[in-house]
């Protein structure tokens, strides 16, 4: 059988499970990353929505399938066209204002779904970007936080956000400048000294401060930063805490002076991971 005659019983096959009965199959097939646009078009009508989320979020899904999906009743379907890397900036405009909701068990409160995946989009219009980043909702601010096309402006407002996961996203966002990525390095809550001691770009004066941190979690997050110098590294590696230690051993910056002293080290753990750097 020549490649043609495969790719032709390929897709007859998907043309024929786009039909079964059973809605499994078709959002399966709406899953698939072969799917043609034509097999697409058709299951955006379905009327089961998990089928149509599924469309939603194929990255072979037409252009005037997402805009139809885009205003479909379900806020599921318009959260997955939001999250679809081919949704366009005038898509993400109109779903920006969505005000869908869901429960959120865990935290015991309504998120708002829609808004949140538009916030994350790569194809975000800067203007509509830095309206979400002003919503009131904390998670939207933080989808937003977390987006590297968010703009300096932003980001200088949003460090001193009241909810933390903003502040921990603009400290984990790749796009954050220098200087912020310092003030950042400060901040009252632990796990948002702990993202920015990992950030490969947060400066070296603020990672030497770090390293005096009064939390072990921030000093072992810091020892697994690969921009920190040896010498800091060697002063972790007297750290009471093992796990801060194991980093050391394990950082690619590490001097060799510093790894035979670790290959002694009284922790079975950290040895093994200076040992194996060593010989």
């Amino acid at each position: 059988m020549s490649a043609l005659q495969e790719d032709k019983k390929g897709q007859d096959d998907l043309d024929e499970l786009s039909c079964s009965w059973d809605w499994h199959v078709r959002r399966k097939v709406a899953w698939s990353a072969d799917v043609p646009e034509n097999i697409l078009d058709v299951l955006a009508r379905d009327k089961v929505q998990w089928v149509r989320e599924a469309v939603a979020g194929n990255a072979n899904a037409s252009a005037p399938a997402l805009a139809k999906l885009a205003e479909d009743s379900s806020g599921y379907v318009r959260a997955a066209v939001a999250l679809n890397r081919r949704a366009p900036g005038e898509i993400l405009e109109m779903l920006a204002a969505d005000e869908m909701v869901d429960y959120d068990c865990t935290l015991q409160k309504n998120r708002y779904l829609v808004k949140e995946a538009t916030a994350k989009s790569p194809n975000i219009n800067p203007s509509t970007l830095a309206f979400l980043a002003r919503d009131s909702e904390e998670h939207v601010r933080a989808a937003a936080a977390s987006n590297p096309l968010l703009s300096v402006e932003s980001m200088n407002k949003m460090v001193k956000d009241v909810f933390w996961e903003v502040r921990n996203n603009i400290a984990k966002n790749p796009s954050t400048p220098m200087d912020l990525l310092t003030y950042l390095s400060a901040d009252r809550i632990m796990d948002v000294r702990v993202t920015a001691a990992q950030n490969p770009r947060t400066p070296a004066q603020a990672l030497a401060v770090l390293a005096t941190d009064r939390s072990w979690e921030v000093r072992e997050a810091l020892a697994r930063n690969e921009s920190l110098e040896g010498k800091i590294l060697d002063e972790l590696s007297g750290h009471w805490s093992w796990m801060v230690r194991a980093a050391v051993a394990e950082n690619p910056n590490t001097l060799v002076e510093t790894l035979k002293r670790l290959a002694e080290d009284s922790d079975q753990s950290v040895q093994k991971a200076a040992r194996g750097r060593v010989g």
